[in-house]
C-alpha cells in the first residue's frame, strides 16, 4: 500500500496510523452485523445558463440495522436528546464508493478516508431546494437537501457557528470536549437575538442564501442542523471539517478551512456580495478582514458579535480591532442580536422597524 499523498509526497505517521485504525474498526464492525448508513448533509448548487453544478455533502458509518432512517437518528432517539459522545462513535466506511442520483442523472464518487463525501457534480437545476438520492453499496437510500442558488443572486449571508449561532467556547480544549462530547443537544444555548437578526436579513432578502461556516467536526452536522431548526435559524449549508490528521500534520488549522471555503465561495458565486457573520472572541474578524481586502467586491459588510467578559476569557480573548483595514467596508459591532439588527438598518440593509427600537 502506497504511504504517498496524491501529489507524491510521504504521508504523516498520524494520517497512516489513522487509516489503519478505521480500517480496523470497519472490518470489527461488519463482522458484528453492523451496515453501512450515508448520513447525508444539507447541499449547495448554482443555477446558471452556461450549465450549472451541485455540492454534495454526507458521511458514510456503520451502525446496527434500524439505528437510522433515511440517514437520521431515529425520531424516539432526537426526542430524548443525543449525547455528544454518540455523533464520535459510529464506526466510519473509508474509501466507500457511493451512488448519487440527481436530475436524473447517475453518478458513482468515492468517499474520502475519513468516510466523508465532498463532491461537485455538473447538474443543472432550477434555484430552490431540492433533494438529491444516495445510496451506499449494501446500504439504504438517503435524501439530501440542496440548495441551488441563480447565477442572479446578488446577496448572501455567511455565518460562524461557534460562539455566534450556539454558545460553545470552542477555543478552549476542556469546554470544547464538554460541549461537543457530554452535553447533550437539547441543553446547548442559542446566541441571543441572533436568529431573530438573521430571520429579518431573510425577509429583506428572501431568495439569498444562508451558509453556515464553522471549524466543528462532521460528525456533529446532524446535531448543529437539529439546533438551528429547533431554534428557528434560516435553513442553509454547512461548511465544516475533519479534526483527524492530515497527509502533512497532526491536526488540521480551522482557521484555513475557514480561509479556503471563503474563497471558494466568491469563486463559485461571482455575483453575490455577502454579508459575513462572527465574534470577536478569536479569529473570524481577522479572517474577515483579510478576505475583505482580497475580494472587495464580494463583501456587503462583516459582523461581529461582541462576546460578554466571560465569554472572552473562556474563548481565549478578544481579536485585535480590524475594521479600519477595509475601507469601503462597514462593519457592525455589537454584543447581541437585536443591536446588530439596529446596525444593519442604519447601513439599509433591512427596513427600519419601529417596534424593535420601541423595546430597545
Amino acid at each position: 500500500m502506497s504511504h504517498a499523498s496524491s501529489d507524491g509526497v510521504a504521508r504523516h505517521i498520524a494520517s497512516r496510523l489513522e487509516d489503519r485504525f478505521h480500517r480496523w474498526r470497519a472490518r470489527n464492525a461488519q463482522g458484528r452485523g453492523l451496515q453501512p448508513v450515508i448520513l447525508p448533509y444539507v447541499g449547495y448548487g448554482y443555477a446558471s445558463s452556461d450549465g450549472g453544478w451541485v455540492r454534495i455533502f454526507a458521511r458514510v458509518v456503520l451502525a446496527q440495522p434500524g439505528a437510522f432512517e433515511d440517514g437520521h437518528h431515529k425520531a424516539q432517539v432526537i426526542d430524548d436528546g443525543i449525547r455528544g459522545f454518540r455523533n464520535f462513535i459510529s464506526p466510519i466506511l473509508p474509501d466507500t464508493k457511493v451512488f448519487i442520483e440527481a436530475a436524473g442523472k447517475h453518478f458513482e464518487v468515492q468517499a474520502d478516508r475519513g468516510g466523508v463525501i465532498d463532491v461537485k457534480l455538473k447538474v443543472d437545476l432550477v434555484p430552490g431546494w431540492h433533494e438529491i438520492s444516495l445510496r451506499v453499496h449494501n446500504g439504504d437510500d438517503s435524501m439530501a437537501n440542496i440548495l441551488v442558488i441563480s447565477e442572479h443572486q446578488k446577496f448572501g449571508v455567511i455565518s460562524d457557528v461557534d460562539d455566534t449561532v450556539v454558545v460553545t467556547a470552542l477555543p478552549r480544549p476542556l469546554l470544547a470536549a464538554w460541549n461537543s462530547f457530554v452535553l447533550s443537544e437539547h441543553a446547548r444555548v442559542a446566541t441571543p437575538g441572533m436568529a431573530v437578526m438573521m430571520q429579518r436579513i431573510l425577509h429583506e432578502h428572501p431568495s439569498s442564501p444562508t451558509i453556515y461556516l464553522s471549524t466543528g467536526a462532521w460528525n456533529v452536522a446532524q446535531t448543529l442542523q437539529r439546533f438551528m431548526s429547533r431554534n428557528l435559524y434560516p435553513k442553509g449549508p454547512l461548511l465544516l471539517t475533519d479534526w483527524g490528521p492530515t497527509d502533512r500534520a497532526w491536526f488540521r488549522s480551522g482557521q484555513q478551512h475557514k480561509v479556503d471555503q471563503l474563497r471558494r465561495l466568491a469563486q463559485e458565486f461571482p455575483n453575490i456580495s455577502w454579508v459575513l457573520i462572527g465574534d470577536d472572541g478569536q479569529h473570524d474578524p481577522t479572517i474577515y478582514a483579510e478576505f475583505a481586502r482580497r475580494f472587495p467586491e464580494h463583501v456587503r459588510a462583516i459582523v461581529i458579535r461582541q462576546l460578554t467578559p466571560s465569554e472572552a476569557v473562556l474563548a481565549g480573548g478578544r481579536s485585535q480591532e480590524l475594521w479600519r483595514t477595509t475601507p469601503g467596508i462597514p462593519w457592525v459591532y455589537e454584543p447581541d442580536g437585536a443591536r446588530i439588527l439596529e446596525g444593519l438598518t442604519r447601513l439599509g440593509l433591512v427596513s427600519v422597524d419601529e417596534e424593535l427600537f420601541e423595546e430597545n
